[in-house]
């Protein structure tokens, strides 16, 4: 079997793991950097997250193509005592390349992965990807990490590979799938019409590909929203914000905010609470800006929409209020305790909330900058008004209503990313599949 390329080869692949489509527990891993290609084809086929699991030979010192032995990321090491023996390495030699390749791999997941939150395997059904193996010590090594990490099902797919490392192999995964075993073997490239080397910036390039923003329509019934959707490798929970007076999905202060929380491995919906011929109109009478009730029957509209979404089902929910926005996130959250875990308001005026306060369950951080003095007042008043446990009113040091001064929309940032990490996942355990399913339906 020959295939056109790396990316013919995942799509030939992808043929064999159909059953895995579009199921919220699939991580796809490639093994850089050749094995990404395809992974990426695979990953985007079955709707799947990707990301990489590095794994490097071992090269004999004096004749690098000849291994023996592999490393791959975590503690995975695999030796091959007969290698050994016939070349004569001594322990010493062993444990100074180990070194040197570890370095390498280190150095390889700074580049590839950047500030993405540690790989999380637990739990999930795994597919790990090459675009073939020779002899299967690199993926030997790598199975071994992965199992030390407790996938609940580890998948090896790869195009090509002998017959007796596919039989070599098999006893340690749970499913292999492989489309070609040749007998003889002679290289992997001899199976590709087009089997250029692949280059760290087309690793990096797929990676992000595969995580980039998505333009999404969320329709209402009655009206169509127009929205961003960020959701990271491995996201943890999902922020939806609500704008403010005036403001739009394209609010600059938003999406400074969101893009910290996607760096930390939090999800974002940034969208439209009004339609644009809405947005038109309220520019010039402002009569939807402050109609909480629209807004919030929105919101509450928005996270039905993502409890039917694949990527962001079973995902912790938490709002991001600003301005009036604020208020509206509030009144959905009390209307959907079930669901909305945490909220942070950022300039808000959550005293338009009014009765919905007391019948928040939510953990609620108000942030009011420190110079801006009336909206203090009415987040105080808000805050006593709040029957939650869990709630706090943060002043930024300097700023203003809008935090235009520097260095304080990074503090907001920072304190809704840590509000988010301390109450939205801690507290991820109480939302379960079965409720989602009847509010996303109702």
């Amino acid at each position: 079997m020959i295939f056109e390329n790396r990316e013919d080869a995942g799509r030939q692949l992808v043929k064999r793991l159909e059953h895995f489509a579009n199921r919220t527990d699939v991580l796809v891993l490639g093994i850089p950097r050749g094995g990404v290609s395809v992974a990426f084809e695979v990953a985007s086929a079955l709707h799947a997250s990707l990301d990489v699991f590095l794994s490097r030979k071992l090269g004999v010192p004096g004749q690098g193509e000849l291994a023996f032995g592999a490393i791959s990321a975590g503690d995975g090491r695999y030796l091959d005592e007969s290698i050994i023996r016939a070349t004569g390495i001594s322990p010493q030699q062993i444990e100074r390349v180990t070194a040197e390749v570890r370095q390498e791999l280190d150095r390889r997941a700074v580049l590839y992965r950047g500030n993405r939150p540690p790989l999380l395997v637990a739990g999930k059904t795994v597919i790990l990807v090459d675009d073939g193996i020779a002899t299967g010590a690199s993926v030997y090594a790598a199975i071994q990490a992965l199992q030390q990490m407790k996938p609940a099902l580890l998948v090896l797919a790869v195009p090509v590979a002998p017959q007796s490392t596919c039989a070599w192999l098999r006893p340690f995964v749970d499913e292999l799938v492989c489309l070609s075993m040749p007998d003889p073997f002679y290289a992997i490239g001899g199976f590709y019409r087009d089997f250029a080397q692949v280059e760290d910036q087309e690793v990096i390039d797929l990676l992000q590909r595969a995580e980039q923003s998505d333009e999404v329509s969320i329709n209402l019934g009655k009206v169509k929203l127009s929205g961003v959707l960020d959701v990271p490798a491995h996201a943890q929970g999902l922020v939806i914000f609500a704008h403010g007076s005036g403001s739009s999905r394209h609010s600059p202060r938003n999406q400074s905010v969101a893009h910290v929380l996607q760096s930390r491995g939090f999800a974002t919906l940034l969208f439209d609470l009004l339609t644009e011929e809405e947005e038109t109109l309220d520019r010039r009478t402002a009569q939807f800006r402050f109609n909480i009730e629209l807004l919030a029957e929105r919101l509450v509209g928005a996270t039905k929409w993502v409890l039917q979404e694949r990527r962001t089902r079973e995902l912790p929910i938490g709002y991001f209020g600003a301005s009036t926005g604020a208020a509206a996130a509030l009144v959905a959250a009390a209307r959907l305790p079930d669901m909305v875990i945490a909220v942070v308001s950022r300039g808000g005026r959550p005293d338009l909330a009014d009765e919905s306060l007391s019948k928040v369950h939510a953990s609620v951080l108000l942030l009011v900058g420190a110079e801006d003095t009336d909206v203090i007042l009415l987040n105080r008043e808000a805050l006593h008004k709040l029957s939650c446990k869990d709630k706090r009113l943060v002043l930024i040091p300097g700023a203003t209503h809008l935090f235009e001064e520097p260095g304080t929309l990074e503090q907001v940032a920072r304190a809704a990313t840590d509000w988010f990490d301390r109450y939205l996942l801690a507290k991820s355990s109480r939302t379960t599949t079965p409720d989602r399913d009847a509010l996303a339906n109702r």
